[in-house]
């Protein structure tokens, strides 16, 4: 008989795997408690919806299947592993059977004196839907120059607004990036009407100013802070379960309690940065365990990161490129051309890189990297993307990113075609995919109709 499951968090990681319990033959209760009063969404598109390009309605991920209990706007606050009961923020006391941890990550803030002024800046954290709001106040001041703050400096400025990124660090994203493609994201940021404040951070703000460290002042009606965030672990504390930066998890997604087990953004990762396939694989992995099955984890040993910029991507870890040693380098650099590409390669295949302006490498090095092949022996044909046998493999497997520009793999086209999206433009309004430099439209098509055929 299939146990009673409780899930706590609503996210994209938890919506996926009430799914995938399903699928896997659970027909156990399954009870979902979500903090928030909305109903699951997909945080990865978040910025679709600051910047106007869809409305918030999009995000929503679709009802969970029959006998699923959702409860929505209950927030557990206690889990109690010696009785097997979670306490709610109104009181309530809730036993489970088998219990699920989905609490997801919690922004981190920056101390700024003057916060509690209402005449100040709209100051929000992109990091929910009611932090995601359009942007009706300008001029609008991004904090924070990692992977999301440049990525939502540079939206809002191809939308027209006036926009300042503040960012501590010499380049934007200067954990991902190299010296070089630091500065040609700045041009790119520069060309979307982006101001680039780099070296510096804001203290303080007042009524329609932001304070830098310098003591200068920046106008600004809306204040975004994107300054990183971490695994929510509270909940997990409250058990005492083991916990280092996330919730400590085995290959079968427990806990140090063999009752209660955790995915998604709040366990410990291997990566530095997690993506929503990692969720989505953790999750059927633990849904094959709770369904009886045999679901052991593997995480992903190789990590491509692509921002929502044209044409960019980071692979593996930036210390790679910052001290190569022995190990083969490839460099292409033309910075007036704004495209710049260097591999790290160790007995022939790619162990670090970065890419800029560099469309159809960034397709093809990303997939070598991602499956850890061999590189063709023309290393300079790779960056260029004229490898006719790497660039045009006929079958893309279902992590290929296929919208670079939005982060959109082949998976996404397909669950979005089986949610019901069955032209271009309901599958750009439910992934955003071909809503950036368009260049994977046809591609996109193709992938669409042959899994409406399927």
């Amino acid at each position: 008989m299939s146990p009673a499951i409780t899930v706590v968090g609503y996210g994209p990681a938890a919506h996926r795997l009430v799914q995938r319990l399903h699928h896997h033959g659970h027909r156990g209760p399954v009870t979902v408690f979500g903090g928030e009063p909305q109903p699951a969404y997909n945080r990865a598109q978040l910025l679709s919806v600051l910047d106007g390009t869809l409305p918030s309605g999009a995000l929503a991920l679709g009802p969970l299947p029959p006998g699923t209990e959702v409860r929505t706007g209950s927030r557990i606050t206690a889990v109690d592993p010696g009785r097997r009961l979670l306490r709610d923020g109104d009181g309530g006391v809730h036993p489970y059977e088998v219990l699920v941890l989905a609490t997801g990550s919690r922004p981190v803030l920056p101390p700024l004196s003057g916060a509690g002024d209402r005449r100040l800046p709209d100051i929000r954290v992109p990091h929910t839907l009611p932090g995601a709001e359009p942007v009706d106040r300008g001029p609008v001041v991004v904090v924070g120059g990692g992977l999301r703050g440049t990525e939502t400096a540079y939206a809002l400025g191809r939308a027209g607004h006036e926009v300042t990124l503040v960012h501590p660090g010499a380049r934007p994203m200067h954990r991902l990036l190299d010296d070089r493609a630091g500065t040609l994201v700045t041009a790119l940021l520069g060309e979307a009407g982006v101001a680039v404040e780099t070296g510096r951070r804001a203290v303080a703000v007042e009524p329609g100013k932001i304070v830098l460290d310098d003591g200068r002042l920046l106008a600004a009606g809306t204040l975004l802070l994107c300054t990183g965030s971490e695994p929510d672990t509270v909940l997990a504390r409250t058990a005492r379960l083991a916990v280092g930066r996330g919730i400590v998890v085995d290959d079968r997604l427990r806990t140090s309690d063999p009752h209660i087990h955790a995915l998604g953004d709040c366990v410990e990762a291997p990566a530095r940065h997690a993506t929503l396939a990692s969720a989505w694989d953790q999750a059927d992995a633990l849904a094959r365990t709770l369904s009886g099955g045999d679901g052991r984890h593997e995480p992903a040993g190789q990590v491509v990161v692509r921002p929502r910029l044209p044409a960019l991507a980071a692979l593996g870890p930036l210390q790679a490129l910052d001290d190569p040693g022995d190990d083969e380098q490839v460099v292409l650099s033309d910075p007036a051309g704004g495209r710049y590409g260097r591999l790290v390669l160790r007995e022939g295949r790619v162990r670090a890189g970065v890419l800029v302006g560099l469309p159809r490498a960034v397709a093809t090095v990303g997939r070598l990297h991602a499956e850890d092949r061999p590189a063709p022996p023309d290393r300079l044909a790779l960056l260029l993307g004229n490898d006719e046998e790497y660039a045009n493999s006929a079958e893309l497997p279902d992590t290929a990113v296929v919208c670079q520009c939005n982060n959109v793999t082949k998976k996404d086209l397909h669950e979005a075609c089986r949610q019901g999206a069955r032209d271009l433009p309901a599958i750009a309004a439910a992934t955003r995919a071909t809503t950036g430099c368009g260049s994977c439209t046809a591609l996109v098509r193709r992938i669409c109709e042959s899994a409406a055929a399927s």
